[in-house]
Order: structure tokens, then sequence, then C-alpha cells
């Protein structure tokens, strides 16, 4: 009952938002809120903003896009602040159409849908309110009737600009049902919706042959014409085309590169003038925002054919790449298993994320600074700090390659996949092996990858199985290591102890003698080697380390376990080292005795609480990792 209990209450809600006045009394409304009399673009820039906007390091985060799109905050930021921002300021921008141009499965037709959606609802809020003349099938802004002798006058009181004519058929009623009365005029509040056909439309192009340019302006309506005399008369004329349908909103161009030129060629008055020509009528005002997209190819090709040099400068191009950071692929998956049937499948921890590294190397291009590989460039993009991180500025690594994730294997490909490795196994849990193992396979049967292609993602796949070795193994320490944190803590503590006396030339006391002792070379050693610090590099290495836990000091911090990335990486190798032969031992024996079986049931308890494993994917963890250490 709880669903009809919604559905009661929203029927109610939209009863409660209905509103139907004169034009007079819509003026008192828009005295009050000026914001319903804004543009389309002002509608959707001010709804993106309304949802909140977060920033990070300087990167603007839209509230908006944040469960939807992943990783594109540089492009959303273009697309808001560049194109739709001084769009609502009434810039000359406002005259241009958003194409945005991307790969296959980079989250194109997700954004536009997320404006689609966006203005249904906003349209449903107080701010987001929008009014039209009753009974007008293009929703017209009430605002056009105010004669052109009148607009500075109605400015001046009302601060408000009017752009654009009364459609004809307008003009017509006002005269016959109003007798030119325009406070008269009823106007009743409208809500977007795609699917009504209300401020909201889509266009997809079809066989050039059969498609009619009605379908963007409307057409003649001949059943009427015996009764209104006249294919001029607006009353025989059906307005239901796109471009009537979208006023006041916007209208999805879908694959607009593909479209006969004849159709190209209404958005050039629209976007530079806000009109377009429409049957045997005066040209007819359109607020609309308009956005296509498309794949670089098409575009390319389009920009190259001179007959197109018109539309060039009426087309703000908006890329929309990949997405380049590990982190945010890996939630890209997500989503879309969420989304799918597979959501009630055990995907083992990692699984996704080795996914992801695969394919962020796919479409990374090979850096041009010396020092920084692939797997650096990936990790930085990631905002990972790595050996000599700090001194790397991540923003001249992207401005290197400006057309960087236009290339690359697609998120849909690796969920593909995914889906191949659920169905080929017969237990519903797949592991990081799985993953990879299907990604190959799958490469024979990518239809557009090239053998060069093939040989370079074969060599990312090895390299993602690479970082996945060493994540397993870390997992498995990590469990096999009782109190994992306060292992790792109390063996720090006693490296810097160690550290800040040999730093100082100071001896240290022996907690339980009290006698005098020299620093521990052989301990400090044991786990400075676990990441390469060598013999002359040691003295260096220790007083970066006091330094570090010097300013923690100065500013009021506590220098901790998690303080310095390669400090605790070394320290997690050596209780790894220290734990390699009871790890190999417990999880290879085919016949364990008593206590191993015992430990092997804890750690895999340990991941299964933890770490978020099942009991299959948890022992398929340990075989492997006992495997990697026998080798």
């Amino acid at each position: 009952m709880d669903i009809l209990n919604k559905l009661k209450s929203h029927r109610e809600e939209e009863e409660r938002l209905k509103w139907e006045g004169t034009f007079a009394e819509y003026l008192d409304i828009v005295k009050q809120q000026p914001e319903v009399a804004q543009t389309a673009h002002s509608r959707v820039y001010n709804m993106i903003k309304s949802a909140g906007i977060t920033e990070k390091d300087g990167v603007k985060s839209y509230n908006f896009f944040g469960e939807e799109i992943f990783g594109l905050e540089d492009a959303m930021e273009k697309l808001v602040e560049e194109y739709l921002h001084p769009a609502a300021k009434r810039l000359d921008v406002k005259k241009r159409i958003l194409l945005l141009m991307g790969p296959v499965s980079g989250g194109k037709s997700t954004i536009v849908t997320l404006l689609k959606r966006g203005l249904e609802n906003y349209t449903r809020t107080d701010e987001g309110a929008v009014y039209a003349i009753k009974g007008c099938p293009m929703h017209e802004d009430p605002l056009h009737l105010i004669p052109n002798h009148l607009r500075d006058d109605f400015y001046e009181e009302y601060g408000i600009k009017i752009e654009g004519s009364l459609s004809p058929l307008n003009t017509m009623r006002l005269e016959t049902e109003y007798n030119g009365r325009i406070e008269d005029v009823m106007v009743e509040r409208i809500f977007f919706s795609e699917d009504k056909r209300v401020g909201i439309g889509t266009f997809s192009p079809s066989d050039p042959k059969s498609q009619d340019i009605a379908d963007l302006t409307g057409s003649i309506d001949f059943s009427t014409i015996a009764e209104y005399g006249s294919e001029s008369d607006p009353r025989a004329y059906r307005f239901d085309g796109e471009l009537n349908k979208a006023n006041r909103g916007m209208m999805e161009f879908q694959e607009m590169l593909k479209c006969d030129e004849k159709f190209l060629w209404h958005l050039l008055s629209l976007t530079q003038e806000g009109n377009f020509k429409a049957g045997r009528f005066a040209l007819i005002s359109a607020d609309e925002l308009i956005v296509a997209h498309t794949n670089e190819a098409e575009y390319r090709t389009f920009i190259s054919n001179k007959k197109n040099e018109a539309l060039h400068s009426r087309i703000i191009v908006m890329p929309i790449p990949y997405n380049l950071k590990v982190s945010d692929e890996e939630r890209i998956y997500k989503k879309m298993i969420r989304q799918s049937d597979m959501k009630d499948i055990h995907i083992a921890p990692h699984a996704l994320k080795v996914a992801a590294i695969f394919s962020v190397l796919t479409r990374l291009k090979k850096p041009k600074k010396q020092g920084i590989d692939l797997i650096k460039k990936m990790r930085l993009y990631d905002g990972e700090n790595i050996e000599d991180g700090n001194k790397i500025n991540v923003d001249e690594l992207k401005n290197e390659f400006p057309d960087e994730g236009l290339t690359g294997i697609d998120p849909r490909y690796v969920i593909n996949r995914i889906s191949s490795a659920i169905i080929r196994k017969e237990v519903k849990s797949i592991n990081a092996l799985d993953v990879l193992r299907s990604l190959k396979e799958g490469l024979d049967q990518h239809p557009s990858i090239t053998q060069e292609d093939k040989e370079e993602y074969l060599n990312y796949i090895a390299v993602a199985r690479k970082e996945y070795d060493e994540i397993a193994k870390k997992e498995v320490q990590k469990a096999f290591v009782y109190s994992y944190e306060e292992s790792a803590k109390t063996l720090m503590d006693n490296y810097l102890d160690n550290v800040e006396a040999y730093c100082n030339n100071n001896k240290l006391k022996d907690p339980l003698t009290g006698e005098e002792m020299s620093p521990n070379e052989k301990l400090m050693r044991s786990i400075e080697e676990q990441i390469g610090i060598s013999e002359n590099a040691k003295k260096a290495f220790r007083e970066e380390i006091l330094i570090r836990i010097s300013v923690f000091a100065r500013k009021g911090k506590k220098f901790d376990y998690n303080s310095h990335q390669r400090l605790k990486e070394a320290i997690q190798k050596k209780l790894f080292a220290d734990l390699k032969d009871v790890v190999k031992i417990t999880t290879t024996s085919k016949t364990p005795d008593e206590s191993q079986l015992k430990k092997i049931n804890e750690v895999i308890a340990r991941l299964i609480d933890e770490h978020g494993y099942n009991s299959v994917s948890a022992n398929e963890l340990l075989q492997y990792v006992g495997s990697l250490l026998n080798r």
C-alpha cells in the first residue's frame, strides 16, 4: 500500500503546484519572483548551481552530476563556467549550439539525460517555476505579450529584458479571444516533461529521404484548411515540431552531424537570432538550449566540409573524454553493476579496481616528462602521492596532451567482459583474475581493436596483473597480522626512536634494564631496504623523516603511521617479510596441521568480516598469494 500512498501524494502535490490566472496576476508573481522570467540557459545554470558546488584543491565539483558522472570534473567545470554561466548572463555564448564531443560510452548521453530529468524536477520547485500563455502549443513566455514600444518601460519597472516576439497563433488569439486586452490573457504554470513534450524535445535523424523538416518545425494540418480557408492561418498549423515543443527548455539533437543539411540550416537562425521559419508565417521566436553530441571522427569530417562553415562558428565544442582516474572508473563500474541484474553477484574486492587500472592505462598517453612512466602518471592523476610527487605538477602532465582520454577502452566493454566472466563461472562470485582473464579473451572479439592495439592492451593487462599481485599480497599480509595496525604502529615507533637517536648521536635506553644502547642499525636497515633505500641514502632518508616530524609538531599535528607514505610502505613490507614463511606454509600445505588450519580459518574470517570477501573469494585469494610466494 506504500506505493499507492506515494502515488496519491504525488497527485496531490501536482494539484497543489498548479496555478492559473490572468496576465495581470502573473505580473504580480514576476515582481515578487523575477526568476520565473529567466531564459532557458539561465534556468539550466541555476538548476545545476542550486544542487550545490564543492571545491577541493581548486577543482569544482557539481553535486548535480555527483552520483552519475565520475572523473569528469574538469569537463563539467568547462561546461558550466565556460558555456552555461556566460549564456545565463545573455552573453554571446547563448547564441551557440552546445556540442558534446567524445568517445563512445564516455558519458555524453548521461549528461544530457541528467539535464533533461533535472529540468523536469526543477520546474516543480519554487525557484524553477515556469509560466506560459495558457493553451499555447509552444508554451510561450507570457512577457512576449508586452508590445515592443513598451519593453523599455517594462525594463525600467521590473528590471527584466524581454527577448522574442509573440507567435502568430497567440497574436491571433489575443485579438479574437481577448479583444486585444493583454491583461486578460490567461497564464498557467507548466511543468517540463519529455514524455508529454513540454519544454523538452529530442530529435534523432533517420533516413534523409523519408525524414520531413516538419519533425523539427511543425506542419500544416490539411484537415483544417477548409475550415480556416488558408494555409497561412496559424490555426491551420500544427506547432508540434521538436523546436516548438522544446521552447523554454532544451532540445537534444542526437547525432546532429549525421543530419541532412536542410535540418541544420534551421539552427543557424535559431541560435543567432532566437527564431526559426515555419510554414507561411513570420519568424517564430524560441528560447531553448540546444545540446548535440557526436564522436571525434564525425566532428572532424563535419568541419572539413566547407559547406558547413556557417555552422562552425555557431557551435561550442565541449570535449567529454573518458575518465582518467582509477578510483572514479571503479565507481563507474559499480554504478553500471548496480543498475544491472548483476547486483546480487559477489565481486571480490579489487576486481573492479584491477579492471579500472587496465582501462585507464589504455586511455593515457605516455608522458614526455623524464622519470614519469604510465603507472606513476596514473597514480598522480588519481591523487596518490608518489616518490617526489610534490615536485610534479599534475596540470603540466594533463596539458601535454589536450586530446588525452579520447581513445582507449570504454566502460561498456569492461562490464560486458565482467558479465561474461560471471556467466562462465559456476559460483556467483568472481575475483580480479577472472576479470583480467575475461578482458584478455575479449580483445579478439572487439571489432575496433587493431593488432597493434591488441599487443599494447595485452601488455596493460600484464601490468594490471602485477599491480594486483602487490594488492593481493598486502591484503593477505593485513589479514595474517593479528591487530595489524597495532603491530605496524609499534614497529614504526621503534624505528622512529632509533632514527632520532641516530640523527642526534644519542643512546637509547633499554625499557626493561635501563641500560644505554646504540641505535639498532640492523632494525633500521631491515625496514629501509624494503623500499630500496641504499646504504649511501640512509642518512638523508632518516633526516628527512625527522624534518617531517618537526613540521608536523610545529603545526600542532601528530606524526603517525599514515603521515609518511614511503615509511608506511616500508613498515608494511617488513611485517610481511617476517610473515612470509608462515603464509607460504599455511596457504600451500595440502594437509595442514591443526594449528595451520586454525590460522587459515582465522585469516578467512578476517578477510570476510573486515575486507569484504566471501568464503569463495577469500579461499581463492589465499591460494593465489601462496602460489605467488612460492615462485
